[in-house]
């Protein structure tokens, strides 16, 4: 994944170096990576070959299990009410990115206002690497943070550029992912999609 896919792709709240930290720490190489948790325990599942073996995969665990999908890892079914509703969209690298990296930037705002808009260097790795235990397990200080308000406008952001730079540790650009890559495990995924309750509703615990 190069510099000008994540430009082009993800969401301008976070500079591209922050988003591929993001990546390297809880997301996939592969568009099509389903990983399913089910009772605490990964599934082992064969490596979809098409985006309809991927979405047959997703559809059948939905409500029963931790879903996670594409090159970020998201939790499927976020904002979507029954299992026919999910969009086989997500699992195209680019949207993926866009969806993803958004929701990462909420939660990093989320926990920032927890800290209280720290602006030092010690402060903010511990945002960063709070965000990422928020986005794997989906909570942060008892918040559900996939479903919680933002804290701050869409066309805001919470850091300063020089708060960011602090994030990124050397500041250098993005390196491309390669296939050795390994993809977060389904061990941390922190999503239960559940349509049991509201009737129906996709909800994340």
């Amino acid at each position: 994944m190069d510099l000008a896919f994540i430009q082009s792709c993800s969401d301008p709240a976070l500079k591209p170096a922050i988003i591929q930290r993001f990546l390297d720490e809880v997301g996939s190489p592969k568009p099509l990576a389903v990983t399913v948790n089910m009772s605490g325990k990964a599934v082992l599942l064969p490596e979809p070959r098409s985006v309809d073996e991927a979405m047959a995969t997703i559809q059948h665990y939905a409500g029963q299990a931790i879903v996670r999908v594409g090159v970020t890892q998201m939790p499927a079914g976020i904002g979507v009410k029954e299992i026919g509703d999910l969009d086989p969209a997500l699992l195209d690298p680019c949207e993926n990115l866009r969806i993803g990296t958004g929701l990462f930037a909420k939660i990093i705002r989320i926990v920032t206002k927890w800290y209280g808009n720290p602006q030092g260097e010690e402060g903010l790795p511990q945002v960063f690497d709070d965000a990422v235990y928020a986005w794997r397990t989906g909570e942060f200080e008892g918040v559900s943070v996939f479903q919680a308000q933002d804290p701050v406008p869409v066309n805001e952001v919470p850091m300063k550029e020089k708060n960011l730079d602090m994030l990124e540790g050397s500041g250098a650009a993005p390196q491309e992912v390669t296939s050795d890559t390994e993809p977060v495990s389904s061990e941390d995924a922190g999503m239960r999609i559940n349509l049991s309750r509201l009737g129906g509703n996709v909800q994340e615990q």
